[in-house]
């Protein structure tokens, strides 16, 4: 087993808290993402759970034992840089057999360990060249098969694939999952990038600022998300936000007036919120659909059209002046300077946000 927990951890530099009492509790076997812009934190925490930064206040424990104090080597984790931070006048072997040297293990484990690594990320035929002689792709694997042959209770990746072009990124995203369904282990990921974060997590953590903002399922983030924050992170391209007003609400649904034209129905509960109150109506760019101009929710002038073959994406701007963005299975006839009439969603998929907490109108479950 091999569970996690943070209980109000905080780290403060100086007189500068950068972070805000963060809880988690993280399974065995779970595959964890933490994800936010630059500056946000997430590295810092990661650091954290592995002792290289210490804790300002709050518990770190590892199955249960706090490990505040116990120094990075002795806690049973590898992490895995963004740098590779790989040895270049040793061979891929004698990277990965390094670290293991160090720790006095005997020698047929060694060579167990390497073998079985090499073998897992297919660099048996890599064993004998230098980081130099190697593609971006295969120093990362380097860099991985040294955190496996140590065999850790967790892995912590810090934003590994950032030096990477985007086929390899995709291609290792794919082995990192593989590697995480054969090993089976606790593993915790960094990354700025919400598609990363999207299609590796079993559990995302959202993180701005240095606090948690959402912490859940990736769909469920974006289906359900807690906030302004979260719904604008999660979701490429991200969603539409349209400003209105509050014009009534009971337990069942609420009536927005929006600045752009028109008013629509969202169900959910605000009744609490006053009458007039300034709110953010979210709408997906997949859940909206293209009508003749005057014939939808709100009109769009649109800007920019992009052509992708098998989806296109429209941009322009609302009467009102707010950008916004659609997204369309297929072709379209539409160009840029043509003013189209679009249907904001089912209800059920529109969002209504608080401007002034930010966080969202719960739904009707």
């Amino acid at each position: 087993m091999a569970t996690l927990e943070l209980k109000k951890v905080t780290k403060t530099f100086g007189t500068t808290t950068v972070i805000h009492g963060i809880d988690l509790a993280i399974n065995h076997g779970e595959f964890i993402v933490f994800v936010g812009p630059s500056g946000c934190g997430k590295s810092t925490l990661l650091r954290m759970i592995a002792g290289l930064e210490p804790v300002s206040t709050g518990e770190v424990t590892i199955d249960g034992a706090v490990v505040n104090d116990i120094p990075a080597a002795e806690r049973g984790l590898a992490m895995v840089f963004q740098s590779y931070a790989l040895y270049p006048h040793m061979s891929v072997r004698q990277n990965l057999s390094f670290g293991l040297e160090n720790l006095k293990t005997p020698k047929p484990e060694i060579e167990r360990r390497v073998a079985e690594a090499a073998r897992m990320l297919q660099m048996d035929k890599l064993l004998e060249r230098r980081p130099g002689q190697l593609s971006g792709g295969q120093r990362q694997r380097v860099a991985i098969g040294r955190a496996v042959v140590r065999e850790p209770k967790i892995f912590l990746f810090d934003e590994p694939l950032s030096n990477l072009d985007a086929e390899l990124r995709v291609q290792m995203r794919v082995e990192i999952g593989n590697l995480h369904q054969r090993l089976g282990n606790t593993m915790i990921y960094v990354t700025h990038d919400q598609v990363e974060a999207m299609t590796m997590a079993d559990r995302i953590a959202v993180l701005k600022d240095g606090r948690l903002e959402q912490f859940g399922r990736p769909l469920d983030l974006y289906n359900r998300p807690a906030n302004l924050f979260v719904a604008g992170f999660i979701g490429s391209p991200r969603m539409n936000f349209l400003t209105g007003k509050l014009a009534s609400a009971d337990q069942a649904s609420a009536t927005v007036a929006l600045d752009a034209g028109g008013s629509v129905t969202v169900p959910c509960m605000a009744q609490a919120a006053a009458s007039g109150a300034p709110v953010k109506l979210g709408v997906r760019p997949e859940h909206i659909t293209v009508t003749d101009a005057g014939q939808g929710d709100v009109n769009l002038n649109v800007t920019i059209t992009e052509q992708l073959g098998g989806e296109s994406y429209l941009h322009g701007a609302l009467p009102s002046g707010e950008a916004l963005s659609v997204r369309l299975a297929g072709q379209t006839r539409v160009v840029r300077g043509d003013t189209v009439g679009l249907r904001l969603a089912d209800p059920a998929l529109r969002h209504l946000f608080d401007v002034a907490s930010g966080k969202v109108f719960p739904p009707l479950t």
